[in-house]
C-alpha cells in the first residue's frame, strides 16, 4: 500500500499561496457549472458549545479525487481553551481505488479557500474600478481574504471593523505595515458600509448586522461568515432586494443567509440569480450594470476543499514536502 502524506498548518500555508488556489477554485467551480461535476455533499451535528460539520466533493483532474473535510466550529474556544474557532482535518483519496493520498490540517485549507471563492465572486460580481475594501470581522478569515482579493484588484484602502476594535485596529495596523495598503479601523459600521465598494463578512454572528439602508448602489458583499443554520450576517430584506448569487443554492438555502431570508418569506431560493459556478462557466450573467447591489452567499463547500487539497497535494508531491506514513501495518491478506 502506497504511503499517505501527512501535511501540517505550515506546509499548507506554504504549498497553497493566492494564485495557486484561487486558480484550482475556479477550475473547479467552472466543471460545477459546466455539470461536469456531482454537487458536492454536506452534513452537520450540533455540539452543546459548538458545532461538527463535514463537507466532501469529487473532481477529476490527472485522475479521480475525493476530498472530505471534518471541521469543528467551537466560537468560545479562544476565551475558553485558548484554541482556534476551527479546528479539523482534510482527507484526500484517490477516487479510482479509494487509497488515502494526504491528510492535512483544515484550518488553512478553509480559510484559503473560502477567501478564493470570495476573489472569484469579487472578480466577476464587483464594480471592475472598485477601490476601497471593508472586512467585517478581523480574526483568522481576515488576512486570506485580503490577500486573495488583492491578488485579484489591489484595494486603495482597506476599512477594519470588527466587535472587539482593538482587534479591529491590530488588524488595519497589520495591513499598513505587511501589505503596504493604506488602512484604518472603523467603529460606524453604517458609515464604513457607505464608503465600501467591496465588503467581506466573515464573523460568527448570530444575528444579521448589515441592513439594507446602509448599503449604497454598486456595492458588492461577499457574506462568507453564515455556514450553519443559526449564524447570520445579512438582513434578509437586503437580500430580497439584492442580486444574489450562492455557492450551491441548496445548500446555502439550509444554512447560508438565504436561508434567514427565506424563512423570513422574504425570498425564495428561486429568486437567487445564479451560482457561482454557472457565472464562472459562462452560463449566466455577472454584473451588467454599475449600481446592482450583489451579494455572494457563500457557507463553503466540499469542492472547494477538494480543489484546494489536490493542489496542495500536487505541489507537495513536487517539492518532498510532508511526512509520508502507513495507515495500515501490513498489507491486507
Amino acid at each position: 500500500m502506497s504511503a499517505t502524506l501527512l501535511l501540517t498548518r505550515s506546509d499548507v500555508e506554504r504549498l497553497l499561496t493566492p494564485d495557486i488556489c484561487i486558480a484550482a477554485v475556479e477550475a473547479a467551480f467552472r466543471q460545477l457549472g459546466e455539470g461536469t461535476v456531482p454537487p458536492p455533499a454536506s452534513l452537520g451535528m450540533q455540539a452543546a458549545r459548538g458545532s461538527f460539520h463535514v463537507k466532501a466533493g469529487l473532481l477529476s483532474l490527472d485522475r479521480p479525487y475525493f476530498a472530505a473535510k471534518l471541521n469543528a466550529n467551537f466560537p468560545e474556544n479562544g476565551a475558553r481553551h485558548g484554541l482556534p474557532t476551527i479546528q479539523g482535518a482534510v482527507i484526500l483519496s484517490d477516487a479510482s481505488n479509494g487509497a488515502p493520498l494526504a491528510i492535512m490540517d483544515s484550518i488553512s485549507i478553509t480559510a484559503l479557500r473560502t477567501a478564493a471563492a470570495s476573489a472569484i465572486a469579487a472578480k466577476h460580481l464587483a464594480r471592475s474600478s472598485w477601490t476601497t475594501l471593508l472586512i467585517c470581522g478581523c480574526g483568522g478569515q481576515a488576512w486570506p481574504h485580503l490577500e486573495a482579493l488583492s491578488s485579484i484588484r489591489r484595494p486603495e484602502e482597506v476599512l477594519a471593523y470588527d466587535v472587539d476594535p482593538g482587534r479591529a485596529a491590530a488588524f488595519a495596523g497589520a495591513v499598513g505595515e505587511k501589505a503596504g495598503i493604506q488602512a484604518r479601523p472603523v467603529r460606524d459600521l453604517g458609515a464604513a458600509m457607505g464608503e465600501a465598494d467591496v465588503a467581506v463578512t466573515c464573523t460568527t454572528a448570530k444575528k444579521f448586522f448589515v441592513t439594507r439602508d446602509m448599503v449604497r448602489p454598486g456595492t458588492f458583499i461577499a457574506a462568507v461568515g453564515a455556514d450553519h443554520e443559526s449564524k447570520q450576517e445579512i438582513e434578509p430584506d437586503l437580500l430580497a432586494h439584492a442580486k444574489v448569487v450562492t455557492d450551491v443554492t441548496a445548500q446555502a438555502a439550509a444554512i447560508g443567509d438565504l436561508h434567514h431570508a427565506i424563512a423570513a418569506k422574504v425570498m425564495s431560493a428561486a429568486r437567487v440569480h445564479a451560482e457561482l459556478g454557472q457565472i464562472v462557466a459562462g452560463r449566466k450573467a455577472g454584473r451588467v450594470r454599475d449600481d446592482e447591489v450583489i451579494i455572494f452567499d457563500s457557507t463553503g463547500t466540499g469542492l472547494q476543499d477538494v480543489a484546494a487539497a489536490i493542489a496542495v497535494y500536487r505541489r507537495a508531491l513536487a517539492e518532498n514536502a510532508g511526512k509520508p506514513v502507513s495507515l495500515a501495518e501490513k498489507e491486507p491478506a
